[in-house]
């Protein structure tokens, strides 16, 4: 086996990997969506972080604050027909693919303009219309569902592609390995995309795992893998493009392992604490591989974009944000019937 799959080297050493990202010939106007994109998601979850913290929005949330990077790159390679699937913390997912902010708002708050109708909340999300086909709570249930799709679109014959975004606490699970097993044996057009944040709840992957990188699991399965950088946008939407390409043309599964790291705890809006066990690593050294920070810093650098350009941005879209929350805050709850009725399907009868 190869070794290099084995062990994630410099990628997990938060002392690393502080610099600009390598613009190399992106255009300018796809940074600069990549840029405002990346900001919308942080400005979202900020504000859900913060409300959350005064208990103004009730359900859990697990914030994505920090690894917005891998959302955001692949996002740039999906198409019409493309079925995405998210997990349990996949906001970003959701507005990486074009979701709707008052939507995201909504639903965490319960409303009936929610993207579930107020009956899911932060972690049962859903935008067909944008490619998303769900995101639940359960480690690893998305997976399967994400080979099936695969298997379907292989089927359909269009050159549509399956994405499953995954933790590295899902590479634990056994479906994990039936998926891949299956993909591999089919060459389905599946991409398995690892977010590895190191960490599931407050455990440390070094607590877990005999080794650090999910890549080995790949090379097990016979599946092609890339590992990447995963708070940087420009490496993971190349990654994207060569995965993503590879399984539309008939290449088979891949697994993308995106190396990144958030910033608030496991669910909730602390950076101090994770699920009650105080974070002691290396939080300030990983804040230093801010995605946003890394790609804005390389753009004022090559003279696409100016300090006072991406202040405005922030401006923008704090300011959009706050709009759909008052809009969320003042939208209707569902009915009282919609307990039952949304839950569960009842066939109609002659």
């Amino acid at each position: 086996m190869n070794s290099d799959a084995f062990r994630l080297g410099p990628l997990a050493d938060p002392s690393q990997c502080h610099g600009p990202v390598d613009l190399g010939d992106t255009a300018p106007t796809q940074l600069l969506a990549w840029l405002r994109k990346l900001i919308e998601i942080r400005c979202a979850e900020e504000k859900i972080g913060d409300e959350f913290g005064k208990a103004v929005i009730k359900c859990p949330c697990h914030l994505v604050i920090g690894q917005e990077a891998p959302a955001v790159g692949v996002a740039a390679h999906i198409r019409k027909g493309d079925r995405v699937f998210g997990a349990h913390r996949s906001h970003a997912h959701f507005l990486s693919l074009g979701g709707s902010l008052q939507h995201l708002l909504a639903e965490v708050l319960g409303k009936d303009t929610g993207c579930s109708r107020g009956m899911g909340g932060s972690m049962h999300l859903l935008d067909r219309a944008n490619n998303f086909f769900g995101s639940v709570p359960i480690v690893g249930a998305t997976i399967p569902i994400a080979t099936g799709a695969a298997l379907a679109a292989k089927m359909d014959g269009v050159g549509s592609v399956a994405v499953s975004y995954l933790g590295d606490g899902a590479t634990e699970e056994g479906v994990f390995h039936e998926s891949l097993n299956f993909a591999s044996v089919f060459k389905l057009p599946a991409i398995y995309v690892v977010e590895n944040n190191l960490f599931s709840s407050h455990l440390h992957i070094s607590l877990r795992q005999p080794f650090d990188s999910a890549c080995r699991y790949a090379v097990a399965h016979g599946v092609a893998w890339q590992r990447v950088d995963g708070n940087d946008t420009v490496a993971m939407a190349r990654a994207a493009g060569v995965a993503i390409s590879a399984a539309r043309t008939g290449g088979g599964p891949q697994l993308i392992e995106a190396v990144t790291y958030r910033w608030r705890g496991h669910v909730g809006h602390r950076e101090d604490s994770d699920v009650g066990v105080l974070r002691k690593e290396g939080h300030k050294e990983w804040k230093k591989r801010d995605p946003i920070s890394r790609l804005a810093v390389a753009m004022i650098a090559a003279g696409y974009i100016s300090e006072m350009q991406i202040a405005s941005i922030w401006t923008e879209f704090r300011s959009a944000v706050e709009t759909a929350w008052l809009q969320a805050c003042a939208d209707p709850y569902p009915p009282s019937g919609a307990l039952l009725d949304r839950v569960y399907f009842q066939e109609a009868r002659p």
